[in-house]
């Protein structure tokens, strides 16, 4: 995680990385149809839905900063507090701390 010391620190780049409310829309949508695919694939007991969750995730993800933010994904340099910062991100715009 090479720059970052921490999550904490990174989320406030990754917070800039997203700027772009078209990018979180579609960064809201990719998560959202991951938990929905996680669903399917409980409730149908076939795993092979698991398989759909990276495309749709991390498909409208890059959709949304390749198209509207007009950057590279940090997925490419901090995999994992990308991923994280996915999550959290998605959370604080269900809580209404980030506009979408």
């Amino acid at each position: 995680m090479s720059g970052y010391a921490s999550f904490r620190d990174f989320y406030p780049f990754y917070l800039n990385e997203h700027s772009d409310r078209q990018c979180r829309r579609m960064h809201f949508i990719g998560s959202s149809l991951v938990l929905g695919v996680i669903v399917v694939a409980l409730v149908t007991g076939n795993a092979w839905w698991l398989l759909a969750a990276p495309v749709a995730g991390y498909g409208f993800a890059w959709i949304g900063h390749f198209v509207f933010e007009k950057n590279r994904p940090a997925t490419f340099t901090h995999p994992l507090y990308s991923l994280m910062g996915d999550w959290v991100m998605y959370w604080d715009i269900l809580r209404g701390r980030i506009k979408l």
